[in-house]
């Protein structure tokens, strides 16, 4: 049976360039491989489209295909020229076309970085709001002081591995009805090493990394807050072969405080003051972050009245300035009372009675506007 010509099952004239040589074949390639077109014939179709491209993509092949045609033992290529479909890359083919699905596998000897740490750390609510600087340490791997990271014992002969030849990697070659497929694995005798050590270190036990304690440095900014995540670059674990540093994360615990609450920038708190400075006013000391300071209290003041100190709350993480305080004072009811003092709050009562009967009926009329829609 004749072959078709090759330009023809590829879809292309005979100027055509190798970028849109190699365009027509990769759309054909996926179209027919058998993997994703189930028809009878697709097998044997994407064998026509590879042999084809397998000889029109190679300069030499091309030029004497041009001038012989499919006359093969003219062109010199014999039994496995143009008729014998190599399918020796058909892994490569597949992982061109659908992705790999992990059929190749990377190369073990290239450099790799480090893991990435993590480490927690609980601080006092001051210290998340005014910083702090304190030194941590985290355990990690790091390089064999003994062996230098060689994994062999210091003096012993490292020798390259015979199965892989250094490269880390094995060819696994299979006979297949769609051809020649070859797959690469870690190599099985070195692990990927692509040398083999005779006598290994008796510190790492070949390894060439031994667990350590690293003290780490570490500035803890001002107005960070509760799961804040801190990165230290390049502190993480050690990178192989070259590789670079991993970098180390450090997630914040910030502790309540008995006193303030916050609330993003913002600090609040609350402050007792008795019937006598609510209802004539007075002068109080209110403890903030940076200390104790006045607090005028205006007279007929109630109570859950809030009062806004500025810039005294957390400074502002990413920015320039800082929160407010918020104070909300609270008038606080005795409740062991003498005989006098009881008679001194029936007086007072006595003379308030309309004032709170005006105040009453102003609450009332308020509520009925409301109801009333007005």
């Amino acid at each position: 049976m004749s072959k078709r010509d090759y330009y023809e099952v590829l879809g292309v004239s005979k100027s055509v360039s190798e970028e849109e040589l190699k365009k027509a074949y990769r759309k054909l390639a996926r179209q027919y491989h058998p993997d994703v077109n189930k028809e009878p014939d697709a097998e044997s179709k994407f064998k026509e489209v590879k042999e084809a491209y397998d000889v029109l993509s190679d300069q030499g092949k091309r030029a004497q295909y041009d001038r012989f045609g499919h006359q093969e033992q003219q062109a010199g290529f014999g039994q496995g020229g143009f008729g014998g479909a190599d399918f020796g890359d058909f892994g490569d083919i597949f992982d061109m076309f659908f992705g790999g699905g992990g059929r190749k596998s990377a190369n073990p000897n290239s450099p790799r970085r480090g893991a990435d740490l993590q480490y927690s750390m609980t601080i006092e609510f001051k210290e998340a709001v005014f910083g702090k600087e304190t030194d941590i340490t985290i355990p990690r791997e790091e390089e064999c002081d003994t062996c230098q990271g060689s994994g062999a014992k210091p003096g012993s002969k490292i020798e390259t591995c015979p199965t892989c030849k250094g490269t880390g990697q094995q060819e696994i070659v299979q006979n297949t009805p769609f051809g020649r497929i070859v797959n690469r694995r870690v190599c099985q005798t070195c692990h990927g090493q692509g040398k083999t050590i005779t006598e290994k270190c008796h510190v790492c036990s070949g390894k060439g990394r031994v667990n350590k304690r690293k003290k780490i440095h570490v500035k803890i900014p001002a107005g960070v807050d509760d799961g804040a995540q801190l990165r230290v670059s390049g502190e993480g674990e050690q990178g192989t072969k070259g590789g670079p540093p991993g970098d180390l994360f450090i997630i914040l615990s910030v502790k309540s405080h008995d006193f303030f609450d916050r609330d993003g920038d913002n600090i609040y708190c609350e402050v007792p003051i008795t019937f006598a400075q609510a209802a004539l006013g007075d002068e109080i000391e209110v403890p903030t972050l940076d200390g104790k300071i006045k607090l005028k209290v205006p007279e007929g003041t109630q109570t859950g009245t809030n009062f806004r100190l500025r810039g005294k709350g957390v400074p502002r993480l990413r920015y320039s300035g800082r929160g407010d305080q918020h104070v909300k004072v609270v008038v606080v009811t005795p409740n062991k009372l003498s005989e006098e003092q009881k008679e001194l709050f029936r007086q007072l009562g006595d003379l308030n009675i309309e004032e709170a009967h005006q105040q009453q009926k102003s609450f009332f009329e308020r509520v009925k506007r409301a109801f009333k829609g007005d």
